[in-house]
């Protein structure tokens, strides 16, 4: 077992922000979720959820960008191992794919959740 080193350790954070980057810079389906998460942050500002509710959005924010990131990195392992078309490398790309989706709905559930109500309150206020 290597000996522990925090100059490793550091460098481990560099190439965890480069990877983040990279997944913002380049992976379009990356930049339609920072979107959404920038409008369901302004949204949780503009309602004042409570804390509890903004753990929720936080803690689905991380799981769809997560998602979001296991996939891309799905997608280019698969392409260096099977650079040609394979359909099990299809199947493998598209279940990732899948995984995202999944994530990306139950996170719009629980914002639905959070948000009808107060848009509702809204509405009857004025």
């Amino acid at each position: 077992m290597e000996k522990f080193s925090w100059r490793k350790r550091g460098k481990s954070f560099v190439y965890a922000f480069a990877g983040i980057r990279y997944l913002i810079g380049k992976e379009h389906n990356a930049w339609i979720h920072c979107a959404a998460t920038v409008m369901v942050i302004a949204a949780g500002v503009i309602f004042n959820i409570d804390k509890t509710e903004w753990c929720l959005v936080i803690l689905c924010i991380g799981m769809v960008l997560a998602a979001e990131g296991f996939n891309t990195a799905i997608e280019k392992l698969t392409d260096l191992a099977s650079p040609g078309y394979n359909e099990l490398a299809g199947k493998a790309k598209d279940v990732a794919a899948g995984a995202v989706l999944i994530t990306a709905i139950a996170a719009a559930t629980i914002g639905l959740i959070i948000f009808i109500p107060k848009i509702l309150q809204m509405i009857q206020g004025i």
